[in-house]
């Protein structure tokens, strides 16, 4: 009886401090949304010169909306998942939480390093107690990747600090001259290290791992945020700072990130296991957001920005959806589900439309942003291939209706078994969340506007300096 009242408590704790950090986001973009209540600059360690400098730009509002808006999702969605030593565990979460919001406040190097590291840690722990069978392994992986992505990112920081006359602010970064040969190399300290937190091909390997083993809960985050933070950092701490290696590197970066699209959605067509099926298509849409960054024009970083959005709430959804069947069922596999839509017709309309978002289906908040990137990776000025590339990454299209409608196939549609047989309708939580979802989705969708506009000013301001390559 003490147990469960603690783990309750622990939820409900856990659940209202994630709804207080959505309504002070909605507040940062409404009534209080000026340069003064969005920004925030003290003496840190002051032998360093380093400030404790956290401030919002439309892309950083953005994505904090994204973070704000997921944690409570995930919280209600997997209220009826039991952890031993709940208290530990939604601490952890939320711990993970306040470095997601620093990787995107952050306006000094340092303390973004700082942040960096603060949203990896927990993960670490709650994926190697709370995982599954193979946890350990999974999560060493992810460790020794993480790790030495942040270690050579690390030196990339000293470096371009000591560039900076010991200055880690993110202005006067972005106001250095670093020479083009010293680009060359220095832009693979800072994109390693981004490179396995998106991830693309080849520094993906951990992640499918990861995603099955973790806790569904775990894995939102990852999948839904963290990945994020990969592609944000590229914009905002790697093409303004160092462009011309941004500029040098852009066809060999196209080109991985087409392999990865590619591998990633091949891969997801013969998967059986729905959490891999769901890592797979990450994989794939994440390399697709890459790519039209190295497009290096209005359109395909405008459309990168709004599709992270969409992205992390699509995937959510999805995972919402995997966790309901696991905890229902007791399995994951495809070929064990069948004639759900029979017993569990709401969450069967529910994942279609959301499956559908995430293979950007008109009117859906995945086609607007989708499109935004394959027209910016078209009319890319800087690689030499953009048709090529648009017509490669094209086929993704394709693939990935294939493995998202095969899916929908084999666990609503067909005949039912002995396991599927005694199915129920969906907790009220979990339809509440999926509709949430569902909203957003058509929102966005049918009317970005507010979106394109709140990131326009971050887009320009980030283009006047990687057009200095050019």
């Amino acid at each position: 009886m003490f147990a469960v009242k603690n783990q309750n408590s622990a939820k409900g704790i856990a659940l209202f401090i994630s709804l207080g950090v959505l309504v002070v986001s909605l507040l940062g973009l409404t009534v209080m949304n000026n340069h003064a209540n969005l920004n925030y600059n003290a003496p840190w360690i002051s032998i360093l010169n380093c400030n404790f400098h956290i401030g919002l730009d439309g892309m950083g509002q953005l994505i904090c909306l994204l973070t704000a808006v997921c944690f409570p999702l995930i919280f209600i969605s997997t209220w009826n998942n039991t952890y031993k030593g709940a208290n530990r565990f939604y601490a952890l979460m939320l711990l993970s939480q306040a470095g997601l919001m620093g990787v995107f406040l952050a306006m000094d190097a340092l303390l973004f390093y700082f942040f960096w590291e603060l949203a990896l840690i927990p993960v670490y722990f709650l994926s190697s107690i709370w995982g599954g069978e193979k946890r350990i392994a999974a999560t060493f992986k992810f460790f020794i990747y993480t790790f030495v992505g942040s270690l050579i990112m690390l030196v990339g920081i000293i470096y371009v600090y000591f560039q900076a006359n010991q200055s880690f602010d993110l202005q006067t970064w972005y106001s250095l001259k670093i020479l083009p040969e010293k680009q060359t190399w220095l832009f693979w300290l800072f994109f390693i290290a981004f490179a396995i937190k998106m991830p693309i091909w080849p520094f993906h390997t951990w992640q499918p791992d990861v995603y099955e083993q973790s806790p569904t809960a775990v894995t939102m985050v990852l999948s839904g945020i963290m990945v994020k933070m990969g592609v944000f950092a590229v914009i905002r701490w790697l093409a303004p700072i160092v462009p011309d290696g941004f500029y040098l590197w852009g066809d060999t970066i196209s080109l991985l990130c087409l392999i990865g699209m590619i591998y990633a959605s091949l891969i997801a067509i013969k998967q059986d296991d729905l959490k891999r099926l769901i890592a797979y298509s990450s994989i794939a849409h994440v390399g697709l957001m890459c790519l039209a960054i190295f497009a290096s024009n209005k359109s395909g970083i405008q459309g990168v920005m709004l599709q992270m959005f969409n992205h992390g709430i699509n995937i959510i959804g999805l995972w919402i959806v995997a966790n309901a069947i696991e905890t229902k069922y007791g399995t994951r596999k495809l070929s064990e589900l069948g004639g759900l839509a029979q017993k569990d017709a709401g969450l069967a309309i529910l994942l279609v439309i959301i499956a559908l978002a995430n293979i950007a289906l008109p009117l859906t908040n995945g086609f607007v942003g989708e499109f935004m990137m394959y027209n910016g990776v078209f009319s890319s000025a800087v690689t030499k291939y953009g048709v090529l590339d648009m017509s490669v990454a094209g086929i993704c299209i394709i693939l990935s209706a294939v493995y998202t409608l095969n899916m929908i196939k084999k666990i609503f549609y067909g005949h039912s078994n002995a396991l599927t047989q005694s199915g129920t309708p969906t907790s009220v939580p979990v339809l509440v969340c999926l509709s949430v979802i569902v909203a957003l989705i058509f929102i966005t969708g049918v009317y970005p506007k507010p979106m394109l506009q709140l990131t326009n000013d971050s887009v320009d301001a980030i283009l006047k300096y990687i057009k200095t390559s050019i």
